[in-house]
């Protein structure tokens, strides 16, 4: 009988207590987070003070109003005030609408956090984009991108290509960086109610669970690591949970602490 190797049993450990963990969070519903809210609160106004840059500066304006470049433009000023005044610990999420909307109370204290979430944003639009971060010096970057390509008509092989690219010009730009790609999100198929619905039942969630298979090979490929969040967010039928989002393509509160439950144990078990 050949004897399992060590780091994957390490690996199933961590995704078996992954799993368990975000089980009780659903169990116990939204107000788990107070303490996470608390703290994750101070964290942002320490960030605020250490990167010197006033919340009006930081301040997007009506989102709704703006277009592809204003938020590309903005995303670049973010970035140069965090390389010009850079923080202990930067973490960076790079990706989507899905990215851009995560709470900042939500996420993970004990870190500065640069939110690079663009809505709409496509796997090659953020690889043309990744040149704003050159001078930045994060610990970690978390990327999570796909979904707009499907729903634009691109196939799965252009994002899985483009999503190569982007790991490998995140690990050029910084050598030292943990990257950690993470699987794309199912949809709710049938029960969405996304004003673009015809587009998501257009794309199988079969589909999506193929190309989170190749986007894990590839992370191993290029020896960066590989966050799995679909089993998280998935129902039987592996469509998007209803309580976790809020029109079977972006996400709730609710869904939101469950990706904040899945950064936090799996940079606690897997990079710290």
């Amino acid at each position: 009988m050949n004897k399992i190797p060590s780091w994957a049993l390490l690996s199933l450990a961590a995704n078996g207590l992954l799993l368990l963990t975000v089980s009780l969070l659903l169990a116990k519903g939204s107000g788990s987070s107070a303490d996470w809210s608390k703290s994750a609160k101070l964290n942002n106004e320490q960030t605020l003070e250490s990167i010197k840059v006033s919340p009006s500066q930081l301040q997007l304006g009506p989102k709704h109003r703006w277009n592809y470049d204003q938020w590309v433009a903005q995303l670049g000023r973010e970035a140069k005030a965090v390389a010009k005044n850079p923080p202990e610990r930067l973490f960076i999420l790079a990706g989507d609408s899905i990215t851009l909307w995560f709470p900042p109370e939500l996420l993970p204290p004990g870190k500065t956090w640069l939110n690079q979430g663009i809505s709409g944003e496509t796997s090659q639009g953020l690889l043309k984009r990744l040149k704003i971060l050159d001078e930045t010096n994060p610990e970690t970057v978390f990327v999570l991108i796909g979904i707009n390509d499907l729903i634009r008509g691109e196939s799965p092989e252009t994002v899985l290509e483009n999503s190569r690219l982007i790991i490998r010009d995140i690990l050029w730009a910084h050598p030292n960086a943990q990257v950690v790609v993470q699987s794309i999100l199912p949809h709710s198929s049938e029960d969405a109610t996304w004003e673009r619905r015809d587009r998501l039942l257009a794309i199988p969630n079969e589909t999506i669970r193929e190309m989170n298979s190749q986007l894990k090979a590839i992370a191993e490929e290029e020896n960066v690591y590989f966050l799995d969040l679909h089993p998280l967010f998935a129902d039987a039928n592996g469509n998007l949970r209803l309580e976790l989002t809020t029109d079977g393509l972006h996400l709730s509160r609710q869904g939101y602490l469950v990706w904040r439950s899945a950064i936090d144990l799996f940079t606690q078990m897997k990079l710290e």
